[in-house]
């Protein structure tokens, strides 16, 4: 579907990656889009990001003042570990070829990311990492997986295309649907069917449900495109994007079971070596969301919180990691 341009001076968003997890929920999240833009998503079938052909005719018409917003991402975690070729596409050329295109056009363009940049060790982080989580420039040491180096490399090199580019960072992304193919949709379906669950209670990070994602990116597009032909103020940063605390995966798993009404007992813990993985998973990935705060956005709500609305809502949408 293609929204077009109200007045020369209307921006539009174009949401890149919009039949995934992430572009769904932003689009679904009309309530928050600024009336003073226009909306145009893209799918894999619209736009091959990597390809420069293909971006500067889904974004020909591309213009000073409007946001290209990247949802697209290769997240085979695992996957990736044998496909560096297709991760490295997907990951960082798209996002180079995009920047290329903003900077080009004086648009802005926003570029989703990810934990996984992180070591994924505890202590890692500066200052108070046991507890408020990374910032976004404490990335030293190179990734322990192929996606979380292909991410990163992503973001310094979207960074150096068009350094009004602003890198938002987030994790453990789930929709929770009782159908969704995530974290807590699997934990719904799980308690349906078995008696217990054994769930890995040695990694923390920070559980993310997915409309709340968007609505903090439309916010952050509201701020960005308020004062047209001006700089956005968060052009040229990093920020991490993620509801508040943090928790265990084994903790999410009995969050879920409460929230169903079942016995949350049955979620028993157990350890990352009893789930061997071609990539292996970070112990610690906590965001802090001190730099989002600073920018002047809204903090999202805790995690618990969130989780609780993601059992409740009615119209849970289908979905896998962004």
């Amino acid at each position: 579907m293609v929204l077009m341009r109200v007045t020369p001076s209307t921006p539009t968003v174009y949401i890149v990656g919009a039949g995934g997890q992430l572009g769904t929920a932003l689009q679904a999240g009309s309530a928050r889009v600024p009336d003073s833009v226009v909306v145009r998503p893209l799918t894999s079938a619209d736009i091959d990001i990597a390809d420069a052909t293909s971006v500067a005719a889904a974004l020909g018409d591309l213009a000073e003042g409007d946001v290209v917003l990247n949802c697209a991402a290769y997240t085979d975690v695992d996957g990736a570990e044998s496909d560096v070729d297709g991760a490295h596409r997907v990951n960082v050329t798209g996002p180079t070829v995009l920047a290329g295109q903003t900077a080009a056009a004086g648009a802005w363009l926003i570029h989703v990311s990810t934990d996984y940049v992180f070591p994924g060790t505890p202590g890692a982080s500066s200052a108070d990492a046991g507890s408020a989580g990374y910032e976004p420039d404490d990335v030293r040491d190179r990734p322990a997986t192929v996606y979380g180096a292909t991410k990163l490399d992503g973001e310094r090199a979207a960074l150096a295309a068009d350094p009004g580019t602003t890198v938002v960072r987030t994790a453990w992304v789930y929709t929770g649907g009782p159908d969704s193919l995530d974290f807590v949709g699997t934990m719904r379906r799980l308690e349906q069917s078995r008696d217990t669950v054994s769930v890995v209670d040695d990694q923390l990070g920070s559980p993310t449900y997915c409309p709340d994602l968007a609505d903090g990116l439309w916010e952050l597009v509201a701020n960005g495109v308020r004062t047209p032909g001006s700089r956005p103020d968060a052009a040229g940063s990093v920020l991490h994007a993620t509801n508040a605390g943090s928790a265990t995966w084994f903790d999410v798993a009995r969050g879920v079971f409460e929230e169903v009404g079942a016995d949350p007992g049955r979620v028993l813990p157990t350890t990352t070596a009893h789930f061997p993985r071609p990539a292996p998973r970070p112990a610690y990935s906590v965001l802090s969301g001190r730099s989002w705060a600073d920018a002047g956005l809204t903090p999202l709500r805790g995690w618990r919180e969130a989780l609780h609305a993601a059992i409740a809502a009615p119209d849970a949408r289908d979905g896998s990691l962004p």
